[in-house]
């Protein structure tokens, strides 16, 4: 019973595979090995982006953090929201890479709205060197707390970014759960919709650990590839990345699974309404589930083992009846008997 993370499954047997094919012979190192030029070729073909450039990275922090070093100088901020994941929990590795560039944050919650990014981009005076200057829009798709912006609201917001000749970029860390759940394609959902450059992820849905990052500027290409080896992020044994990436492409393996992963959110969710006191925060849009629980209910499902996120006050003291907020998240390998303990423990 474990909804900890989606990072916290198994790595699907195709992309073990995959590896183990790749584990033969000698390949060129540091990226130019011949599965990376298959991988290129497919990215480029899914995203209808045939001059894109693409770079693979082992973890998330890298490729958010890299790109946006890409698309901001020192001086400059970077707006998002103010559950973003480069704003909470990544250690401050976007300031780090991006050389000291500030982080702006607008509105509070998950989502941003065009007015609040436009409020939050002229709070900065263009052209004053006293202050911050304007650089990217960041998006989170899906965001941190499981919600996802539909092609319309990336437009609007990429739009306002737009009207200030500003960047986007999207960390799509669950890029292929919010793909799914929409039903559109990786170019509508990009750069048809005014994104710049995304991170299409894969570690948290079914790979050992891998994430491409896709410029669909190729001016930015070779900024990109020297941030990379100076921020120590080029693999010298660049083929196991690619082989992860080659697998989780081939035969829509990366729409599965997160269809995998999404639909046991969607049952999860339909289970925890059973329970008495229980409280859905958010629309369950993918794969993560915000709800609240009265603390003796979390008692029962700790001392039963289940592993999830706990928030808002302490699990072992304090009214039993008081509600407690928790983070559910499911991956493409959770069972809905595993779900259905998790419940009969709450019960």
């Amino acid at each position: 019973m474990n909804f900890g993370s989606d990072n916290c499954g198994p790595a699907h047997p195709a992309i073990l595979d995959a590896v183990i094919k790749a584990n033969s012979g000698y390949q060129p190192s540091y990226g130019d090995d011949t599965i990376m030029d298959r991988v290129r070729a497919k990215i480029r073909e899914l995203f209808e982006a045939p001059e894109a450039a693409v770079y693979l990275v082992a973890t998330g922090t890298a490729a958010n953090s890299l790109a946006l070093a890409c698309l901001a100088q020192p001086w400059d901020t970077v707006f998002c929201s103010a559950a973003a994941h480069i704003q909470r929990d990544e250690c401050h590795a976007p300031e780090f890479y991006t050389g000291g560039a500030k982080l702006t944050l607008a509105g509070e919650g998950d989502k941003l709205t065009p007015e609040g990014l436009e409020q939050a981009i002229t709070s900065w005076v263009k052209g004053d060197v006293h202050v911050s200057q304007r650089g990217p829009l960041a998006l989170t798709q899906a965001t941190e707390n499981g919600r996802i912006y539909c092609v319309t609201e990336i437009q609007a917001l990429t739009t306002v970014a737009k009207k200030y000749d500003l960047p986007t970029y999207m960390d799509g860390a669950r890029f292929t759960n919010a793909l799914v759940a929409l039903g559109c394609t990786p170019a509508e959902m990009t750069w048809k919709a005014g994104v710049d450059a995304v991170s299409l992820g894969g570690s948290k849905n079914g790979c050992m650990g891998v994430e491409a990052v896709i410029f669909f500027d190729p001016s930015k290409a070779w900024e990109f590839e020297l941030r990379r080896k100076r921020g120590a992020h080029l693999f010298s044994k660049h083929r196991y990345l690619s082989a992860q990436m080659q697998g989780y492409l081939a035969d829509d393996l990366w729409l599965e699974t997160a269809r995998l992963a999404n639909a046991h959110g969607a049952y999860l969710a339909k289970r925890l309404t059973e329970i008495d006191g229980a409280e859905i925060l958010y629309d369950v849009q993918v794969n993560m589930i915000f709800a609240r629980l009265p603390r003796a209910t979390h008692q029962k499902l700790r001392a039963g083992g289940a592993v999830y996120g706990l928030f808002d006050g302490p699990l072992d003291s304090g009214d039993p009846e008081a509600p407690l907020s928790m983070r559910l998240v499911c991956d493409w390998s959770i069972t809905e008997a595993e779900i259905d303990q998790f419940i009969a423990a709450a019960k």
